[in-house]
């Protein structure tokens, strides 16, 4: 495995460690699952450069705007709980009350 390979999949995995067992507040959360997109942004990237063709050339950009989707549906959730809870903390939020 290569540096520039390894260095993609451990900023992945500990993304995926971030967002697995530290889940205190929505933020955190949201912010490891940023940075998980970007780490496969950018791998994806690097993938479609190596095989020089324009068939894959999309690829990358059908996930960056996957991952703005997903960013701004995050933040609106993250706005609507902290109106009605008053925070952001995971603890506080259970689906049985709604």
């Amino acid at each position: 495995m290569s540096p520039v390979h390894f260095s993609f999949t451990s900023a992945f995995v500990l993304g995926l460690m971030g967002l697995a067992f530290h889940r205190t507040h929505l933020l955190s959360a949201l912010l490891c699952l940023e940075g998980m997109m970007l780490s496969l942004f950018i791998a994806l990237a690097i993938w479609a450069l190596q095989f020089e063709s324009t068939v894959f050339a999309t690829a990358p950009l059908l996930l960056l705007a996957f991952s703005a989707c997903e960013a701004s549906a995050g933040l609106a959730l993250l706005v609507a709980t902290a109106r009605t809870h008053g925070t952001d903390r995971l603890q506080n939020l259970n689906l049985l009350q709604c």
